[in-house]
C-alpha cells in the first residue's frame, strides 16, 4: 500500500512538474524587436499594404525557433491575397475539427492578444504550405514552411495568421532606442 501511495505521489508531482514547465516554455523566450515586417521577410511571406491591426512575435527555441504573424483584410482583399499564395487546385479547408478552448501551443498567438486560430470553427480555414516546389505567385517568396489559417471574425473582415517554425538563432532586431 504504501509503495502505491508513493508511485501515486511521485506520478501526481512529476505531472505538475511537466506542467509547470510547459507552461514556463510557453511564456519563455519571446524576443523583442520582432515587429510584423521582420517576421514576415524571416518567412518570405509579404504582407499586403492595406492590412492593417499586424502583430507578431518570435519564439527563441532549443530545436527550433517560432514566428507568428497576424494581420487583418477586407475579405475580398484576403481572399485574392489568399488565392495567389496558395497553389493552385489546393485548397484552404474549414477547420471540421478544433481544439478545445483552453487550446494553448508552445508558440500561441495569445501571446499577441488573439484568439488560437485552431480553436476558431466559424469563418476558419487553414492550409499547410511549404517553399519547396511551391510556384504561386506570393508562395515563391515563402522560405519557411508555414501553417496559414484565415479567419472572417466579422463579416467583410478577415485575419490571416501565419505561424512558421524557422532556423534557431535568427536574431530581431533591437527595438528603437534600446540594445539588448
Amino acid at each position: 500500500m504504501a509503495v502505491a501511495v508513493a508511485v501515486a505521489a511521485f506520478a501526481f508531482l512529476g505531472s505538475d512538474a511537466l506542467s509547470d514547465r510547459a507552461e514556463q516554455d510557453r511564456k519563455c523566450c519571446w524576443k523583442r524587436g520582432a515587429t510584423p515586417g521582420w517576421v514576415s521577410g524571416t518567412m518570405g511571406l509579404r504582407i499586403p499594404a492595406g492590412a492593417s491591426d499586424r502583430r507578431a512575435g518570435y519564439k527563441a527555441g532549443s530545436r527550433y525557433d517560432v514566428g507568428v504573424l497576424a494581420f487583418t483584410l477586407p475579405s475580398r482583399e484576403a481572399d485574392a491575397y489568399l488565392s495567389r499564395l496558395v497553389p493552385e487546385g489546393e485548397e484552404m479547408v474549414a477547420n471540421l475539427h478544433p481544439e478545445r478552448k483552453g487550446y494553448e501551443p508552445m508558440a500561441p498567438f495569445g501571446h499577441l492578444g488573439l484568439p488560437e486560430p485552431e480553436t476558431l470553427v466559424k469563418g476558419a480555414r487553414r492550409i499547410s504550405l511549404c517553399p519547396d516546389g511551391l510556384t504561386s505567385p506570393e508562395g515563391k517568396r515563402l522560405r519557411y514552411c508555414v501553417d496559414l489559417f484565415a479567419h472572417e471574425f466579422t463579416p467583410g473582415s478577415t485575419r490571416v495568421y501565419v505561424r512558421s517554425t524557422i532556423e534557431p538563432g535568427v536574431t530581431p532586431p533591437a527595438p528603437e532606442g534600446r540594445s539588448e
